[in-house]
């Protein structure tokens, strides 16, 4: 049995475009015009320093972002953002910081946020198992609190909001892991936005973090995260131009290609956001007309367009499924460990094509073991 990239639905590391992985292949080797391998180029040469100014324009040239924001190259992943906010920015604060328990993984950020000050939960999914987000009435914002965070697209439920929450007076916070890139998303109503690259935008090991410059505390002013380790204060990695420590330069290399390929061979975020309209919309349809065979977990209105989650009628079902997929070259169908089911993943590389190809084989299988 052979798996094929283009088939590949995983929830992440998702799958890179076709042509990034042929320039990743020579350069493995020798990346052209350095006659080096890119695995063994120096982090401190002339030639990255310009990987990271071309990226940095790149990623704002995509999103539209002014000079009043710093891009970020780190390490750690969203899980080091989950603690570097806080210690940022509720550090000392007496107002709670404000966040939304929409799902997995804004879960796993509630905790961290917690050991560095107050936090208060402002809606929480919970007791709808995590199958909707919240409606502007379920809201209620505080001008008072140091920040206000939520995640975008919830991977593991396969929720994602469709438009900016937040008061435009309080800092808003967005982790955008797996969703950044695939659309416009208005970047200059946020402080700071963070998304880890093993979605839409690259391998693991590179986390790229937009901070608008007023956000941070000035380390000169005696404030209270004046004593925040280095790797940990986002003001090292301005100075040192992400280049604080050794950084994955393998990592922030493929991402310059899939920045390059989205502005010259997609033509941009809003390009890319049709597509994935167009992929998200024909597999939505199949479960809408499946005659309940495929189940869909998330409210209508809160569906994400990154990640397709859904249930068959059985558990022994969904194992049939996904061993069938795998025999038939998909691969990374199976459900996040939270919950089970399937989970089909259509990031920005996954194709229309490898999408069709998915939706004739449910069609398929449907027929094949409905009663």
């Amino acid at each position: 049995m052979k798996l094929r990239n283009n088939l590949n639905f995983s929830g992440g590391p998702g799958a890179l475009p076709e042509s990034v992985l042929l320039q990743v292949q020579e350069a493995i080797i020798e990346v052209p015009g350095v006659g080096l391998s890119i695995l063994g180029i120096s982090h401190r040469s002339d030639w990255f320093a310009a990987v990271i100014t071309e990226l940095e324009n790149n990623i704002r040239t995509l999103l539209g972002v002014s000079a009043d924001y710093h891009v970020l190259f780190l390490q750690g992943g969203a899980t080091q953002q989950f603690s570097m906010v806080p210690m940022t920015l509720l550090r000392g604060k007496s107002h709670p910081a404000e966040y939304l328990h929409t799902g997995y993984w804004s879960g796993k950020a509630i905790p961290e946020a917690r050991r560095e000050g107050p936090v208060h939960e402002l809606w929480s999914g919970k007791e709808n198992g995590y199958t909707r987000l919240p409606g502007d009435d379920e809201l209620s914002f505080s001008a008072d609190a140091p920040y206000f965070h939520y995640i975008s697209n919830e991977t593991v439920e396969g929720l994602q909001l469709h438009r900016v929450l937040g008061r435009d007076d309080v800092p808003r916070i967005c982790d955008m892991s797996s969703d950044f890139l695939s659309r416009p998303c208005e970047a200059e109503r946020y402080s700071l936005i963070y998304a880890h690259a093993q979605k839409n935008i690259g391998p693991a090991g590179v986390t790229v973090v937009l901070v608008r410059d007023e956000l941070l505390p000035d380390r000169t002013q005696g404030n209270a995260n004046a004593d925040l380790p280095g790797f940990l204060n986002y003001r090292s990695h301005i100075q040192a131009h992400s280049n604080f420590n050794t950084p994955p330069v393998f990592a922030i290399y493929v991402v310059l290609l899939v920045s390059r390929w989205l502005l010259n061979e997609i033509g941009g975020v809003a390009r890319m956001a049709g597509i994935n309209h167009n992929k998200a919309e024909l597999l939505y349809r199949m479960l809408d007309g499946s005659d309940d065979f495929y189940r869909g977990r998330a409210a209508v209105q809160d569906r994400s367009m990154m990640n397709v989650v859904f249930n068959l009628p059985s558990p022994e079902m969904e194992r049939r499924f996904i061993s069938d997929a795998l025999e038939a070259g998909f691969s990374g169908l199976a459900g996040h460990r939270a919950i089970g089911g399937i989970r089909a993943s259509i990031y920005n590389a996954l194709t229309l094509s490898a999408v069709e190809q998915l939706a004739g084989f449910m069609e398929d299988f449907r027929r094949a073991h409905s009663a």
